[in-house]
């Protein structure tokens, strides 16, 4: 209820293409109900007590003149530039010190009054004093030029900014590029080094292997030498064997022989049988054996005595040789 009386109050205040607002002691612009009536085109809001204008007031872009003296406006908004069709402002007695660089896309300003506000002292001169009609619009004109230049510079500086971030990207993205080339490099470094190893791992193997069938080979050739050597010697060894079994046996049959001789000449000298005809012959060897034996006994002896005199005689010459 409250907005429909606020409708019906500002259609009261509603005179053909004109919506006077002035000295209603406002603090802020009903943009809301503005909105609602676009042919209004010409809107007075002077002599109030508004500090500043909503974004939503650039969005009344019907507006061909609008007057604001004589409130208490310290900055205007950021897009005020949207208001394309709008040809006279007056911003006569308030408080700003700059205006928004989008100003200078109110390409369709052709009135303007700046006096009496702290702006700053390039802009105010540009402004100029503003006393009469042809100073507000010459006003206009050099304000725009102003605002432009400085657009100029801001979109100077934007693609300065522009350029330096793409510039920086550009720097990010070579030194990602540049990790990644190195990353790459020392992944493919760290499979050439692993293939490496593997491979040297295989050789090894290989030749350990080789190693282990020389060795092998080596120990088969040493085993089959020693066998052969011991082959021949187990032949060398085994030859003489049938000569010492040979003489072992005729060894033993002499042995034999000369034991059934004595067992004989035993029988014949020691029984009854040494009267028979067989024992007479050999118990007549017997006797001329031992007969022979008694005399070499006493040719040993004399043969004993000589060579003692002879071994005495031949020490007295020696030792008189030596006097």
């Amino acid at each position: 209820m409250s907005k429909n009386s606020k409708v019906l109050n500002l259609k009261d205040k509603i005179s053909g293409n004109e919506v006077d607002l002035s000295l209603c002691n406002l603090t802020e612009v009903p943009v809301r109900e503005l909105a609602l009536f676009p042919k209004a085109t010409v809107v007075d809001l002077s002599c109030n007590n508004i500090t500043s204008l909503p974004p939503e007031f650039c969005n009344l872009t019907h507006l061909v003149k609008v007057d604001l003296s004589k409130n208490q406006l310290t900055c205007l908004p950021d897009d005020l530039g949207n208001l394309a069709n709008l040809q006279h402002l007056d911003l006569y007695n308030n408080k700003l010190t700059v205006l928004p660089v989008s100003f200078s896309q109110l390409r369709s300003l052709k009135w303007l009054d700046l006096k009496d506000n702290p702006l700053e002292p390039v802009l105010a001169k540009a402004a100029g004093d503003c006393l009469d009609e042809k100073q507000c619009k010459q006003c206009a004109s050099k304000v725009l030029q102003h605002m432009r230049s400085i657009q100029d510079e801001v979109d100077r500086a934007r693609e300065k900014r522009l350029l330096r971030e793409k510039e920086l990207e550009r720097k990010k993205e070579a030194k990602q590029r540049e990790r990644e080339a190195r990353e790459k490099e020392a992944r493919k470094r760290e499979k050439a080094e692993e293939k490496e190893k593997r491979r040297k791992e295989y050789n090894a193997q290989k030749a350990a292997i080789a190693a282990q069938e020389q060795q092998k080979k080596k120990s088969e050739e040493k085993k089959k030498k020693n066998g052969q050597a011991a082959g021949k010697k187990v032949v060398v060894e085994s030859a003489p064997k049938p000569r010492r079994s040979l003489i072992g046996l005729l060894f033993k049959l002499l042995l034999l022989l000369l034991l059934g001789l004595a067992g004989v000449v035993t029988a014949c000298r020691l029984t009854d049988l040494q009267k028979e005809d067989v024992c007479v012959p050999i118990n007549v060897a017997v006797d001329d054996s031992l007969s022979w034996a008694r005399e070499q006994e006493g040719v040993v002896r004399q043969l004993v005595q000589n060579l003692s005199s002879a071994a005495k005689e031949f020490l007295e010459s020696t030792q008189t040789s030596k006097n």
